[in-house]
């Protein structure tokens, strides 16, 4: 049965990602958490023989060409969340969703330039010293939200 999400909506993607099969964990992931779509910022996506979910099928990959490209797609009223090892970020744990939210991670090895840290709306963190890979990180935060959303039945169910 799929429940209506009262929370909004989220998306989640990759700025400057390194490896196709880290974006193809996240799409596969994202689809079955619940995002409206997912993105890349500064790097194409090659479809992953992997994906035995045919996630490209039933949630939209967009890219973008550079971060301002990607600001200036937001949606309406949609929050910019960076994922990153940041003093400044909020763990997890501790994180109330926006309803409407974009988040954002950074490739493994690089993470989220501080210029594009500074734009985002919130930082948050999962607990650790080093980062995870990309899909695992993204996998994390969404069945986080997922958890945290308030959910109701569509308005033709039937108990």
């Amino acid at each position: 049965m799929k429940t209506i999400n009262k929370a909004g909506y989220c998306a989640i993607g990759v700025f400057r990602g390194k490896t196709e099969h880290n974006l193809g964990t996240l799409w596969r992931s994202a689809y079955i958490l619940g995002a409206a779509y997912i993105f890349t910022v500064d790097h194409k996506y090659k479809k992953q023989s992997s994906d035995v979910l045919r996630s490209w099928s039933r949630i939209p990959l967009f890219h973008y060409k550079s971060f301002d490209d990607l600001l200036n797609n937001i949606p309406y009223d949609c929050r910019l969340v960076g994922i990153e090892i940041d003093d400044k970020a909020e763990f997890l744990h501790e994180f109330q969703h926006p309803k409407r939210a974009i988040y954002l991670l950074g490739a493994e090895n690089d993470g989220l330039p501080q210029e594009v840290r500074d734009k985002c709306h919130f930082l948050i963190k999962l607990p650790g010293n080093s980062s995870l890979n990309v899909g695992v990180t993204g996998s994390i935060v969404l069945h986080d939200r997922a958890t945290k959303v308030e959910t109701i039945l569509p308005p033709n169910h039937i108990e």
